[in-house]
């Protein structure tokens, strides 16, 4: 049974990983859904501004997503 253990553990971790990636993933479209916003008439300029802001904003999450998948590997 003691040889089961370590094998069962990392199936668990491996479950909690995947788990916690496809939460993360909801959380981020949910908080997409939230943040769509139709503006009418707007200027060139603007939407270059506001493509600038959501890719950053992107990047943020991305990396916001990696690191708790990393913390979540540490344990």
């Amino acid at each position: 049974m003691n040889d089961d253990l370590p094998d069962t553990v990392k199936k668990c971790l491996d479950i909690l990983d995947e788990n916690l990636e496809i939460l993360s993933n909801i959380e981020i479209d949910l908080n997409d859904e939230k943040n769509d916003e139709l503006v009418p008439d707007m200027k060139l300029h603007h939407l270059y501004d506001m493509t600038e802001d959501v890719a950053e904003s992107e990047k943020i999450k991305r990396a916001e997503s990696k690191f708790m998948r990393r913390q979540s590997e540490d344990f």
